[in-house]
Formats: C-alpha cells, structure tokens, sequence
C-alpha cells in the first residue's frame, strides 16, 4: 500500500528530463552501452513498478468494487448473480431480448441502477489521466482503497444487515465509485497539482482538432476490443441453462479482467531505445506475471468459484471453464502490453483497423461457428474468440512492435511534444 510520503515524493520528481530531445538522442547510445544488461533490467523493473504499482493496486481496488457487488448478489441466488452479471460485463446499449425472460427483466432493472455509475465513469477517466501525467499515482491508489473499504461496509449493511435485496446492493456500487471520483477531484481542484491547475482556461481548448483525431482513434481501438468480450457473454444468452452459463462465464471474466506510460515517456522524451527497452521488459514482466496467474488458476479454481456463488451447476460449469481461462490469461498478458505499446507509440488508428479484422472477421464468426456447427457450446465461443481473434491480434502487433524503428518514432514524438510546447506557450 502507497504511503503519504511516496505521495509527496512523486511531486518532486519530473516525468522527463530537461534536457533537448535531439540532445538526448545522441547520449543515449554512450548512456546504454555504459550499463551491463542485469542493470538496466534493474533500472527499468523500477521505473516500469514506480508507475504501474499504484496504478495496478489502483486498477484492482476498483475491479473488486465490481467483483464484491457480484460476490454478494451471487450469494442471493443463481439468477441474481446470472442478472448482475450481464448488467456489469455488458453494460447498457446492448439489445437484451434474445435473453431468457427472467435474466432480462432483472438485467434491466440492474443496468438503470447502474446509470450513475457510467456518468461517474465521464470524470473518472480524465481525472486518473490527469494524476498520472504527474506521477501522482499514489492519490488515484488511496482513493480507490477508500472507495472499496466503503463499499465493502455499504454492501455489507444493506445486504446482511438490511437485507435491501439486489437492487441496493447495485446502488451501493455506483455510490462507492462517485466516492473515488470526488476525492480525486477534491485533491486536485483544492491544491494538489499547483503546478498544473489553476483553474478552467481557454487554453484548454487550443489545437481540439489533433486532440479529438487521437481520441476518436484511440476509443474505436479501445470500444472494438472492450465490445468483443462483452458479446462472448451475450453468445451465451441464448444457451442451454443460460443463467448458468452466463453465471459461470462472468466469474473467469471478471478473474481476467501501463506499460503505454513508460512507453510514450521515453519516446516523448526523444529515447528511441529507451522506448524499445521499456516494451521489452514489459513484456518479460506481463508474461511472468501470467505464468503466476495461469498456474494459481489451474490449483485453485473450485475456491476462486466460491466467493461468487454455492450453487454446484455454476460450480461444475466454472469447472469446466477453468482450462481454457487459464491459457486465456497467459495469452492476455502479452496481449494488453502489446496494446499499450501501441497507445505509447500513437499507433492507435492502426490498432483500430487490426481489431475490426481479428476480432470481428476472424475470431466473431470463429465462435458462433464453433458453437452452432460443431455444438461446443460456451467454451467453443470462448476458444474460438480468443485463440482466433485475440491471439491473432497479438500476433500482429508482435511483428509491428518488433519490426518497429524506434529512433524514427523518438523522433516524431519529440517533434509533436515541441509543436504542442510552442502552442501552449504562445497562449
């Protein structure tokens, strides 16, 4: 856990040195040839864990929000869980009917009481951004913490205690998670970034056009991938014992669910080395991590099941299941990092055109064809998606990373860092 004096600490240290980019390209070169490897390993493992720590801690602390409100409806019943389940995984905007009818009343009813957790979501997003440009990794780790110790007492109280039923149980998540949106707004509204906020300007709004060309790339990159899982849990909708299935399937999701910030430093930062180091490491680490996870998967699947639900046919399906998340996992920690290297490196309109072409021309009709023709139900969809879609994607974005000129993109980078620089100077 982050401490205060970690907080204060990251204030103090720049996310880019001082000096010029073209400088830095030169004595890049004499500075890496200076350090055996085991050292530079070392170096970067630190630099890599000093970013991505909080903000993995962060990322789990808000996932298990998501994970205990399920837990708790799980414990009501098969069909409260079934109905959470495809409110959560799927959010709102998907046509439900093709669901049976009492998964779908209840999901309906669940996703309203979600509305507020997704305008939540609207400040959410700019504001971890916003801290993280800055290193402030530390404030977005305790707010989460204390949004999921409130949430673990909210949800306690109205469902034990209470008994307020599914319905409050739902509430209770988007009220904690408005809970971490507000003190990271406090923090940095009232004091917390001196440097970087000193309130609304109309600076702000210079140069939207390339801003907006980024983002609208980088939300249909991100939609395309975020979408294609979410419709693995709908294929199931339609499926013999559906409650079951859906159940089964959203509990491996959720055990499922920032190398980019490394990444886009050093590339901004004119390292075009430091850049291709900073992804291979990454790499290395995610696939460590993977093995770890893949094997604690593969030993202890029945009581990973259990926090989500007693039921023994959700319980055998999950059993079933547990293979194929397992190697689903080791394949997704290469795949993720492999994502954020792009993001890093501002490849995001390429990755949208890769999606569309793995995930919904090849993996899509993969799984619908292997659970319509050769009748493999859930875990055809499942396999057929994933080692279709999914692992063709990462194929692709290994070959581009690896065959990828990193001086050249040092370079463009420090060009539009410049570019923007003057912009925000001329305001």
């Amino acid at each position: 856990m982050p401490s205060n004096n970690s907080v204060r600490k990251e204030e103090n240290v720049p996310l880019l040195e001082d000096s010029p980019p073209t400088i830095r390209l030169k004595e890049e070169g004499d500075h890496d040839d200076e350090q055996d490897l085991s050292r530079r390993v070392w170096i970067e493992s630190k630099k890599l864990w000093q970013v991505t720590g909080p903000a993995v801690f962060s990322r789990l602390s808000s996932c298990s929000m998501i994970v205990i409100t399920q837990g708790f409806a799980g414990h009501l019943g098969d069909l409260e869980l079934a109905a959470i389940s495809i409110a959560c995984n799927v959010i709102i905007g998907f046509d439900l009917g093709f669901l049976p009818t009492d998964i779908a009343e209840l999901s309906g009813k669940v996703a309203l009481c979600l509305l507020p957790l997704h305008f939540a979501f609207a400040f959410q997003c700019p504001l971890q951004r916003f801290l993280q440009s800055q290193r402030k990794n530390s404030v977005i780790a305790w707010s989460t913490f204390a949004a999921l110790v409130v949430h673990v007492v909210v949800n306690w109280l109205f469902v034990y205690r209470l008994q307020l039923g599914l319905v409050a149980t739902v509430i209770t998540l988007g009220f904690s998670w408005w809970v971490m949106v507000l003190l990271q707004l406090l923090y940095t509204v009232f004091g917390g970034c001196p440097l970087t906020w000193d309130g609304f300007s109309i600076a702000a709004f210079s140069d939207l056009w390339e801003f907006v060309k980024l983002s609208a790339a980088s939300g249909v990159m991100l939609c395309l991938e975020y979408w294609y899982y979410k419709i693995l849990v709908l294929m199931t909708g339609n499926l013999e014992n559906s409650e079951i299935v859906v159940d089964a399937l959203s509990i491996w999701n959720r055990w499922k669910s920032n190398d980019r910030v490394r990444v886009a430093n050093e590339l901004g930062a004119g390292h075009g080395k430091g850049a291709k180091f900073a992804a291979t490491v990454s790499v290395v680490t995610s696939i460590a991590i993977g093995l770890f996870f893949w094997l604690l998967v593969m030993l202890f699947h029945n009581e990973l099941a259990l926090i989500f639900s007693s039921s023994k046919p959700v319980l055998q399906e999950v059993n079933k299941l547990s293979v194929l998340l397992a190697f689903t996992i080791l394949l997704n920690s290469v795949q993720p990092i492999l994502s954020g290297v792009a993001v890093g490196s501002g490849w995001q309109s390429y990755v949208a055109y890769i999606n569309l072409g793995c995930y919904y021309l090849v993996g899509l009709p993969l799984g619908y064809f292997m659970e319509y023709v050769f009748h493999q139900g859930v875990m055809g969809i499942w396999a057929g998606m994933i080692f279709g879609g999914t692992a063709l994607q990462t194929l692709i974005l290994a070959i581009i990373t690896i065959r990828c000129d990193w001086e050249k993109e040092a370079q463009r980078a420090s060009m539009h860092l410049l570019k923007w620089s003057s912009t925000l100077e001329e305001h």
